[in-house]
């Protein structure tokens, strides 16, 4: 999720048509997408995560988030075929519910082969190439919800790619951040992706119900009261892996 996800905020953008009053608006937007991309971070940080390679999940989170960026310019761009055309949306919800789908069939497969004390055979990491793609193409799906609100400030084109922009360096600063937080909080991962579906129920309802009143302040609640969940229990320090720990 990102600031132009949330109806509300984007009374920030209205009348910001010079370059001053854009500037001016920077330090709000910088806070509020480091706060609202936290779901999406996770997700992504998980999935460059996989390969347990520090370097290697550094490159594949500066290719894949640069791709990133390109997509979401062209989203913006394609945002009004992409509202006259539903299932469009619809398919993104569905992709972010398979990934929530996915992370807890997994996990909960690695915890009955612990409790049956089989041993547990780590996953062969991704492919660089495939990691870039699932990485940028997730952060598309999550894009998808500021469509709408995209398309109401059309008439800012400069603020709307400066917000994309900032969007993009707030979930790399935060996606690098918490594949150290997902070993150092056990429950961080589980909290991340409990917002990931709720982020893909959102959108669902979005596109079924669009008169349904689903308010800003509920939504900001419910992600705070995940990740402060998620945030709850550290691990000790001689449980951390030291790859990951800084």
């Amino acid at each position: 999720m990102d600031i132009t996800a949330l109806p509300s905020l984007t009374d920030l953008y209205e009348g910001a048509d010079q370059w001053r009053e854009v500037v001016s608006l920077l330090p709000v937007l910088v806070l509020l997408e480091l706060v609202l991309s936290a779901d999406n971070a996770v997700a992504l940080a998980a999935i460059a995560r996989s390969g347990n390679d520090p370097e290697r999940e550094r490159l594949s989170l500066n290719i894949g988030i640069t791709l990133a960026l390109v997509l979401r310019i062209g989203l913006i761009v394609a945002a009004q075929w992409v509202l006259q055309h539903l299932w469009v949306q619809l398919v993104a919800a569905a992709y972010l519910m398979w990934l929530v789908f996915d992370h807890f069939w997994q996990h909960n497969r690695e915890e009955i082969q612990d409790n049956q004390d089989k041993k547990v055979i780590d996953r062969l990491p991704r492919s660089l190439a495939k990691t870039v793609v699932l990485l940028a193409f997730t952060d598309l799906a999550f894009s998808i919800d500021s469509v709408a609100a995209a398309v109401a400030v059309s008439d800012q084109v400069i603020l709307i790619a400066t917000a994309a922009m900032i969007g993009i360096v707030a979930l790399r600063f935060t996606s690098g951040l918490f594949i150290r937080w997902l070993d150092e909080y056990p429950r961080l991962e589980t909290a991340g992706f409990l917002a990931v579906g709720f982020v893909s129920i959102r959108l669902i309802l979005h596109v079924l119900f669009p008169l349904l009143n689903q308010p800003d302040w509920l939504t900001l609640l419910i992600v705070l009261v995940f990740f402060s969940w998620g945030l709850s229990v550290k691990k000790p320090d001689s449980m951390i892996d030291p790859r990951h720990a800084g």
